[in-house]
């Protein structure tokens, strides 16, 4: 089977991995001149524990899933990665019942090793540490994301498959024999392929719009999310990732995150914009003081700088719960050979292995 897959994200890179494993014919069209240049290379690289997310759902499944298996590619691939472990901390009383419901919905979703501690055995391990209670995962870690993208293209291109740079699809058209593609870019054209896998991230819903014979009605809305990150220039004063009590409209909080050099940066926050924008604005570094002071009460002045942002692709607005992910199959909408991918945001780098594994099947029924 010629599978294309549009996308040179962590999740159409896995995709595209999977299918050529299976012996099929694979090639990427991906708009800019590299790989991982959209959603995936503006996160936070963590590997995600997948305590949070509801029973039954995809994230529930994919995320602790996904996360054994890029650990094991990481291993075998020499992928650079560290399981540091992370604490979800309670600065007060009140939010202890959430770390004790986390760790449940954790339990239920196979997380490893979720382990509740009080605030004296947090700052034994964490000794800047202020906080009444944590919830210890010792299975989340960090990853360099690109290097797990270059390798995932590697194997890729191992089986033969190639990626098309430039490369913008502008329609799909069904067919009796499959999928006609018309792209335009660097070459401009048509290509006949048997199936189609539309992983463009921020550009999904926009590809569905330009799917003939799709329902038009199926299409999620595209809510924008920009999620800043501000570094901290001191010497890092957490070895662990630190993480607030869950947001109540499903962001995780302005918590630590450590590169693999150990450099510290905080974020990401949630900033709903009309537009793509990835301008950081150094104003927001307020915010940051007062959240990350709750449990780290040292953070010196004019501390925090600027760093980066991502935006995140997400089917839900303001104090809406956080949608899952969307996996539009054929089961889902009817059209053989044709899979789109929405809303795929965090866990979706960690998940990434895990999908890649169920849309590859999908394809193959």
């Amino acid at each position: 089977m010629q599978i294309l897959v549009v996308g040179a994200g962590v999740v159409g890179l896995a995709v595209a991995r999977a299918a050529a494993l299976k012996g099929h014919e694979v090639i990427v069209a991906e708009t800019t001149k590299g790989i991982g240049n959209g959603v995936s290379s503006r996160n936070s690289e963590v590997i995600h524990g997948g305590m949070y997310y509801p029973t039954g759902s995809l994230r529930a499944y994919h995320c602790p899933r996904g996360r054994r298996l890029m650990v094991e590619f990481c291993v075998s691939h020499g992928v650079p990665h560290r399981i540091c472990g992370k604490l979800i901390v309670a600065t007060e009383d009140a939010e202890v019942a959430k770390m004790e419901a986390i760790q449940k919905q954790g339990q239920a979703n196979g997380v490893e090793g979720l382990a509740l501690i009080d605030g004296a055995a947090a700052r034994a391990m964490e000794p800047a540490l202020n906080c009444v209670a944590a919830l210890h995962s010792p299975a989340t870690g960090i990853v360099d994301s690109h290097a797990f993208m270059r390798a995932l293209q590697g194997d890729l291109e191992d089986r033969g498959g190639a990626i098309a740079f430039n490369t913008k699809v502008e329609r799909l058209i069904h067919t009796q024999a499959g999928w006609l593609v018309r792209f335009s870019g660097s070459e401009s054209g048509e290509l006949a392929v048997d199936a189609v896998v539309n992983s463009a991230g921020l550009g999904a819903q926009a590809l569905a719009r330009h799917t003939e014979d799709y329902p038009q009605a199926r299409v999620p809305r595209l809510v924008l999310a920009r999620g800043n990150y501000f570094g901290y220039a001191g010497r890092p004063a957490f070895s662990r990732l630190i993480y607030p009590a869950p947001r109540i409209d499903g962001g995780l909080g302005t918590h630590v995150t450590l590169d693999l050099a150990g450099r510290m940066r905080f974020g990401p926050d949630v900033e709903w914009i009309e537009e793509e924008n990835y301008n950081v604005n150094p104003d927001r570094a307020q915010s940051f003081y007062a959240s990350i002071r709750r449990y780290w009460p040292g953070l010196p002045d004019h501390s925090l700088q600027p760093d980066y942002a991502g935006v995140r692709p997400k089917l839900t607005g303001p104090g809406e719960p956080a949608a899952d992910f969307m996996i539009e199959g054929p089961a889902q909408h009817g059209l053989p050979g044709l899979t789109h991918l929405f809303g795929i945001e965090s866990p979706g780098l960690t998940a990434s292995l895990s999908l890649a594994d169920e849309v590859v099947a999908q394809l193959e029924v």
